[in-house]
Order: structure tokens, then C-alpha cells, then sequence
């Protein structure tokens, strides 16, 4: 109960310094602008009367100097504008070009790369010792003189002759 006793009377004190602020504050406005009137000119407030101009019949004098000076001013500005903007647009594609040789220089590194690694599966894949051994695990041997037929026809049945991948044909067993 104390308290909220305690709290209401700091609160009318608040109030009470606000309402005496304000009033301060009044009173001072009040002081400048008496000042300000006693201030001004003679006891007569200041009058103006407007002049209305009628200026439709006025026409400006062509002046020929001062059109060839804002014609030559316009065509020095234009060619500069213009040397700027060939400027800019030079440097920008440079820029562009940059990036796209970048990108073909990468593109070729990684084609050089699947190139390297191809030819390594390559080389792999055509070892004669692993091409040797995947037939013995199939049960094929040495061919027999007369087994091997090639394509071309004629020659040497015997005569060493180059491998060639191709799906292998069907024979029938007769």
C-alpha cells in the first residue's frame, strides 16, 4: 500500500514538472514574439501590392554567335560522348573474350585429360598378357593351322594377320 502511495506521488511530480515545463516553455515563446514585434519596422504592418506583367509580347533576339557556340559545344560533346562508349565497349569485351578463353583453356585441359585416361584404359585393355589370360580362363587355346579365316580372303591361311574387334559370327557345327 506504501508503495503504490509512493508511486503516485512521484508520478504527480512528474506531472507537475512537465506542466511547469510547458508553461515555461509558453511563457518564453510568448517573450520572443514580443520582441520580434516591437522589433519591425514602424507600428504599421508591412503592405505589398502586385504587379501584374504582361510579358507575352516579349521576343528574345536570336543571337547567331551563341547558337553556333551551343551547336559546336553539342557536336564536341557528342564525338566525346561517343569515343567513351567505344572505349567502354572495347574494354568489356575484352573482359568477355578473357573469360571465354579461360573456359576453352579449361575445357581442353580436362579433354586432354580423358584423352590421357583413355589411352591408359586402352593399353590396359589391350595387354596381350590379359588378353592371354582371359582365353585360358575361358577354355580357348592356341587356334589350329586352318582356324583363323579372314575377311579379305586369299593369302596365306598361316601368314600372321592383325587383330580386328568385330562382333564375333555364329558358326554352326556341322
Amino acid at each position: 500500500m506504501a508503495a503504490s502511495a509512493m508511486a503516485g506521488q512521484q508520478l504527480e511530480m512528474l506531472g507537475s514538472r512537465a506542466q511547469s515545463r510547458a508553461e515555461s516553455l509558453t511563457a518564453r515563446n510568448r517573450e520572443l514574439y514580443e520582441a520580434q514585434r516591437r522589433a519591425r519596422r514602424g507600428p504599421t504592418p508591412e503592405v505589398f501590392f502586385t504587379k501584374h506583367i504582361d510579358n507575352s509580347r516579349i521576343v528574345k533576339a536570336d543571337d547567331p554567335e551563341r547558337r553556333r557556340e551551343m551547336r559546336t559545344f553539342t557536336a564536341v560533346m557528342s564525338v566525346l560522348f561517343v569515343l567513351v562508349m567505344v572505349y567502354v565497349w572495347q574494354h568489356f569485351s575484352a573482359i568477355e573474350i578473357g573469360y571465354h578463353v579461360e573456359a576453352q583453356k579449361a575445357q581442353v585441359e580436362q579433354l586432354r585429360e580423358e584423352n590421357r585416361q583413355l589411352r591408359l584404359s586402352e593399353a590396359q585393355l589391350t595387354d596381350p598378357g590379359r588378353i592371354d589370360r582371359i582365353a585360358k580362363q575361358l577354355g580357348l587355346g592356341e587356334p589350329q593351322p586352318g582356324q583363323v579365316v579372314r575377311p579379305e580372303g586369299g593369302g596365306d591361311p598361316n601368314a600372321p594377320a592383325l587383330a580386328q574387334a568385330s562382333a564375333p559370327a555364329m558358326q554352326m557345327a556341322q
